[in-house]
């Protein structure tokens, strides 16, 4: 059967990119040029780009063109934690840790060796975590000003867990779940896996609170035009982005949730970078929301404890959901996270990785400080919008041949449009090693601003 001028077409241009006769960057012709040129009707010049953009080998920008990919990037560059590469500086994902925390470890590990808790802790544990555990939990809880009694409390393996069972307990394929033109790209790989249909909500540069925010607007019109079964929301300190919602945005988000029946989900994994936040939304909507973080961040990446925070009625699902997934979180990590919540370690190590964090900012605030991003003066983390001729997957080429590490916005976006621009993760790297790290994502981005 002869090979059709459809496939043709896609065949060359396909050998041509990946034997770098187009090299990345290149503009492509346009849908109706590619068409005269090839005597093709315009809709198959439009299949043909299709079916390349399909193979990660072009992107198609909206008013910009058609673009040949840096194929040599990984394609979940940003998504799938890499193994680790001698040398690689990683801006990519937050490990946070402090100088005291491995003598704490070796201190709360020879403690609990010598108490008399340890025969307990062989055997599997209930689902949602021992009574006392939870009660532990529940009263940390109101330091983050969650008033929860120790029924609606979950204990679970990490914030990432603990998404993953709300989603699974409450949801169905096929629901449809709001959540941010750009979000935490765990919740997105999360509804993929689940399929959930994503509705992105654009968001504001600037709102109530100075710092942006979701178009609340914009939510109310597609709950009017579609049915919406759930918002996904981190409203202290979000991810990328940085901002915290104002009492009023939050108080809005909550009318919409009720007039339109909507579950709230409140990720809440970097809420204790801000100090005097609003009241989590789960204050405000406690029949509704799903409150989920735990002490991946705070105390570290690798004690995977978190927690959900339900009302009572959705309970026995999600605890469901554990035992089908996990059926208990290991008793040894809960019981050293309960031993730190108890004798203050938790709060020390928020305070000073906060402290931390504020540190690394300033940093980057003198170093970048020709460029216009969006960050937290608190947070672990910076949003970087490149250049207008600054492709995001040629810079984090170049940058990891230099043995930096960093993400594009392609695994943050729910949206079509992927705008070029990094995510910068501060969190990882050495303080002393940071300036030069971060020197040299400017050395890199900053010829195209001229």
């Amino acid at each position: 059967m002869p090979v059709s001028r459809y496939k043709q077409i896609v065949d060359v241009l396909a050998a041509d990119i990946r034997d770098g006769r187009l090299t990345p960057g290149s503009r492509l012709p346009t849908h109706r040029n590619l068409a005269r040129e090839n005597g093709i009707a315009l809709v198959t010049a439009s299949r043909v780009y299709a079916e390349l953009e399909s193979m990660g080998l072009v992107s198609g920008e909206t008013g910009r063109g058609t673009f040949v990919r840096e194929t040599a990037l990984p394609a979940s560059h940003g998504i799938d934690q890499p193994s680790k590469t001698d040398g690689l500086l990683d801006l990519n994902f937050n490990s946070p840790s402090l100088p005291s925390q491995t003598k704490i470890l070796r201190e709360a590990l020879r403690e609990l060796g010598a108490s008399g808790d340890l025969e307990a802790l062989l055997h599997y544990q209930p689902h949602a975590g021992r009574k006392h555990e939870r009660a532990i939990v529940a009263e940390h809880l109101i330091d983050r000003g969650l008033d929860v009694s120790s029924e609606q409390v979950l204990i679970v393996s990490g914030a990432q867990h603990g998404l993953a069972t709300t989603v699974m307990a409450l949801l169905r394929p096929g629901d449809v779940v709001a959540a941010d033109a750009l979000i935490y790209p765990g919740f997105k790989v999360l509804s993929e896996v689940h399929r959930l249909e994503l509705a992105p909500l654009p968001f504001l540069s600037e709102g109530e609170g100075g710092l942006g925010g979701p178009d609340l607007d914009a939510l109310e019109l597609l709950c009017q035009r579609r049915k919406i079964r759930a918002v996904y929301t981190m409203p202290t300190l979000h991810n990328p982005m940085g901002w915290v919602l104002s009492a009023q945005q939050r108080e809005r988000l909550v009318n919409i949730a009720r007039q339109y029946d909507l579950l709230i989900i409140e990720d809440a994994a970097y809420a204790f970078h801000a100090e005097n936040a609003p009241l989590p939304v789960a204050a405000i909507a406690p029949e509704r929301t799903v409150y989920v973080s735990g002490l991946s961040k705070s105390v570290a990446t690798g004690l995977r404890v978190g927690f959900v925070a339900a009302p009572v009625s959705y309970v026995p699902r999600i605890e469901r959901t554990i035992r089908a997934t996990t059926w208990n979180t290991p008793g040894l990590m809960t019981k050293l996270a309960c031993r730190w919540i108890e004798d203050g370690t938790v709060t020390r190590l928020e305070a000073e990785k906060r402290e931390d964090a504020k540190a690394r900012q300033c940093l980057a605030k003198d170093i970048l400080h020709e460029f216009e991003y969006i960050s937290h003066p608190a947070a672990y983390f910076i949003w970087l919008p490149l250049p207008e001729e600054a492709r995001a997957d040629q810079i984090v080429m170049e940058l990891l041949r230099a043995n930096i590490s960093v993400s594009t916005a392609e695994p943050f976006a729910t949206t079509d449009y992927v705008p070029h621009a990094l995510r910068l993760a501060l969190g990882s790297v050495d303080l002393d090693v940071l300036p030069m790290a971060l020197k040299k994502v400017r050395d890199v981005i900053s010829p195209y601003m001229y």
